[in-house]
């Protein structure tokens, strides 16, 4: 059976990578990155590298490479579909036994309640507009909402009794793919009727701008004060994030950091006042998979719940799910305000990013938490402080770091360094096989094997188009196809590859995992060695316009030595002597204007 490309997709996305090979090689985390000893050849320095990021490994050493599927089919000497099985039932997802012919029929319903939610989310961002709309339009204006902020996140009214419902038939689509969208339920009478009236509503998009669901929110007192789309068969809250495809197109790329937040208006109102760098969880407690996509689309997340109990324990939840996966945490802390929304409307946006800068580290908000608990002018309470730090303290890998926390905590609290690290080193060295930190292997360019002889700089210059083109589609595929013609490629491996992403870039709706659209393991290794591989981008317009100027510089080297050898001919006629003569002047000067 072939499993459809959405199927392998939410495996893939269950199978943290991490885990996965965790338990099968002892990792440990350097940097961004995690690396052990390599299962498939010997080794005793580890090269064996894994990236919870992008979902990859490689060896720097064997040059094998993948994803999870891949790393199962080695590990284990099965074949894809096997590997798929085993990571599906590992993920408690049931595989369909059915023919093929039922799955294409999920797929097809799957694809016509996205064309639901698009439709519903377009009606209902005109309806706030209407006349009849006046008491959506109130509260837009007493939230001080423009135009760019409802046009950014769709934001608009629900009707009344069916409206929708009928406006739906109308367009042509049928009942069941209304019904399963989640939008209309069905009276025991046969009536179909809206699930959201009279509410200003807030389409919940995927990472691929997909409507997923809604979110609707009553005007008046009545409960409940929110309504929220249930799962579906395109809807899974626990998978996804309010705002992110937002986020993502304000702040391209890999962003520096990113807020997360409670409820869909503290997002709505922060990227209002100019923080565009902001996610809403959809209810409290952050999953695994929302912790995956944060880790996927940030360097730092700061955790910007409610100061009230619930959100207190978010935080918590919320540290416990992400350092397990190696984010790197900080907490925000206001003061004034029950609530993001309420601090940044109050005192506004350049004091908002002043607490976001000085958001604290998970051990100073747990040292903070624990001393709210205790009296340390107790002698009993204060030991037990000392216990509780030493335990936190140990927790932190880096030794320089911990160095900085002992230091200040001693200085804040009264307690000596000598006390504090001797209770540190108890519970580190309790284990008398405490394994050393594994340093990070240094990798080397990724070179395909028996691959015909190319230049050191064409050869970093094509991988580093094959590293754009899957890690920034969107922003440099029409761009890096006006650069660089299939033709211009030396390397045939190379130009197979980039052939394949010109074609598949340009009409897939998602990009989650490249490795699937190659089958031989030679390539999967060599693009997994491209992927692991850091080109140090910071700043992908840049990226782009330095392989411009590349191959600029190439064409204009390739004519100067073509003109050069036709100007040694001493048969060549003056006037044409003259001509190539300007022509390589003209070159000289832009080739110095190319830095």
């Amino acid at each position: 059976m072939r499993y459809s490309d959405e199927l392998l997709e939410e495996i893939r996305s269950r199978n943290d990578i991490i885990d996965v090979i965790s338990q099968y090689v002892t990792l440990k985390r350097s940097g961004r990155n995690y690396f052990g000893l390599c299962p498939f050849h010997n080794e005793k320095s580890p090269s064996f590298s894994v990236s919870p990021d992008k979902q990859i490994f490689h060896c720097f050493g064997c040059g094998v490479g993948g994803n999870v599927f891949h790393f199962v089919m080695k590990i284990e000497n099965i074949s894809f579909v096997e590997s798929v099985q085993m990571l599906a039932d590992r993920a408690g997802i049931n595989l369909p036994t059915s023919t093929n012919y039922e799955d294409e029929k999920i797929a097809k319903l799957k694809a016509k309640v996205y064309d639901v939610n698009q439709f519903t989310a377009e009606y209902y961002h005109k309806n706030l507009y209407r006349p009849e709309s006046k008491a959506g339009q109130e509260y837009i204006k007493k939230r001080k909402l423009d135009n760019n902020t409802l046009k950014s996140f769709m934001i608009g009214f629900s009707g009344q009794f069916d409206e929708l419902y009928k406006a739906l038939r109308k367009e042509g689509f049928e009942d069941e793919e209304i019904l399963a969208s989640g939008l209309v339920n069905k009276s025991r009478e046969g009536m179909y009727i809206d699930r959201y009236r009279n509410r200003v509503m807030f389409p919940i998009q995927d990472v691929r701008n997909r409507v997923i669901a809604f979110g609707g929110r009553v005007l008046d007192d009545s409960k409940p004060k929110y309504i929220n789309s249930p799962e579906n068969i395109v809807y899974s809250k626990g998978r996804n994030l309010f705002g992110l495809n937002v986020a993502k197109k304000n702040n391209p790329g890999m962003m520096k950091r990113l807020l997360i937040v409670e409820g869909y208006m503290d997002a709505i109102s922060l990227f209002q006042r100019g923080i565009t760098n902001v996610v809403a969880s959809l209810g409290t407690a952050l999953t695994d998979a929302q912790g995956r996509l944060l880790r996927k689309s940030t360097e730092q997340v700061i955790l910007g719940y409610d100061a009230d109990g619930a959100g207190q324990a978010a935080i918590v939840r919320g540290m416990d799910i992400l350092q397990s996966m190696g984010c790197d945490i900080r907490v925000l802390q206001i003061s004034g305000a029950k609530d993001p929304d309420e601090f940044v409307v109050k005192y506004g946006p350049d004091r908002f990013r002043k607490c976001m800068d000085d958001a604290i580290s998970v051990v100073e908000y747990k040292v903070k938490n624990l001393k709210k608990e205790l009296n340390l002018d107790n002698v009993s309470d204060k030991i037990k402080f000392l216990n509780a730090i030493a335990k936190i303290l140990s927790e932190v890998n880096n030794s320089m770091e911990r160095e900085v926390y002992v230091d200040k905590i001693a200085d804040t609290y009264n307690i000596s360094k000598e006390a504090i690290y001797a209770e540190i080193n108890k519970r580190l060295y309790s284990n008398k096989g405490a394994s050393q930190k594994t340093l990070e292997a240094k990798p080397n360019i990724v070179r395909p094997k028996q691959e015909e002889k190319v230049d050191e700089k064409s050869s970093r210059r094509e991988q580093m188009v094959i590293y754009l083109l899957i890690n920034y589609p969107k922003e440099s595929l029409e761009r890096i196809k006006k650069i660089v013609s299939i033709e211009s490629i030396k390397s045939e491996k190379n130009k197979s590859i980039v052939k394949t992403l010109y074609e598949k870039l340009s009409t897939s709706e998602t990009v989650e995992d490249v490795l699937n659209w190659f089958d031989d393991d030679e390539t999967i290794n060599y693009i997994s060695g491209i992927l692991a591989y850091d080109f140090e981008i910071s700043d992908v317009e840049k990226g782009i316009e330095d392989i411009e100027k590349s191959y600029q510089k190439n064409d204009l080297v390739a004519r100067r030595n073509e003109i050069i050898n036709k100007l040694n001919d001493k048969a060549l006629p003056k006037e044409e002597a003259m001509a190539l003569g300007k022509e390589l002047n003209d070159i000289i000067i832009s080739l110095a204007r190319i830095k």
